[in-house]
């Protein structure tokens, strides 16, 4: 994978992720959780992707490699298959979601798994802030009054 060009924010470290695939995965990130609602918090507000790196770095090494290689697929070959001349993360927001609308809706079926496995990575990272619950109509745990666990 060609990765140059590739810069992580001020103050970022990954633990896990390289500059592209931090940067790829942001980009990912953005589109998925596109929320309709102005008053949703940012991927950055909830760090989404400093989780997944971290859950990431513990995952077997045989499915960060695949993870890495799906990155890279994202990043380089699924434009080209839809005639985009640009790699994802250059692209715009309405062209990075023909990218991943076109994975989600693949004939292959290991594009679709890789696909459904990179929005619970990132939905994990979104939904666990309490900020987030209200977007999916979740109003938090339920605590009975006066119980003890």
């Amino acid at each position: 994978m060609r990765t140059r060009g590739y810069e992580l924010p001020p103050g970022v470290t990954p633990a896990t992720l390289t500059a592209a695939e931090y940067e790829i995965l942001t980009a990912i990130a953005r589109r998925i959780c596109a929320a309709d609602r102005a008053d949703a918090p940012s991927i950055e507000e909830v760090g989404v992707v400093a989780f997944a790196d971290s859950y990431i770095g513990k995952m077997h090494p045989a499915m960060q490699r695949d993870l890495r290689q799906f990155f890279v697929y994202i990043e380089q070959l699924a434009p080209l298959r839809l005639g985009l001349a640009s790699r994802f993360t250059h692209l715009s927001p309405a062209e990075q979601d023909r990218v991943l609308g076109s994975i989600e809706a693949s004939d292959e079926g290991i594009l679709r798994g890789g696909f459904d496995g990179l929005k619970s990575l990132v939905f994990m990272g979104y939904y666990r802030d309490a900020r987030t619950w209200s977007i999916a109509g979740y109003g938090g745990p339920w605590l009975q009054a006066g119980t003890t666990g």
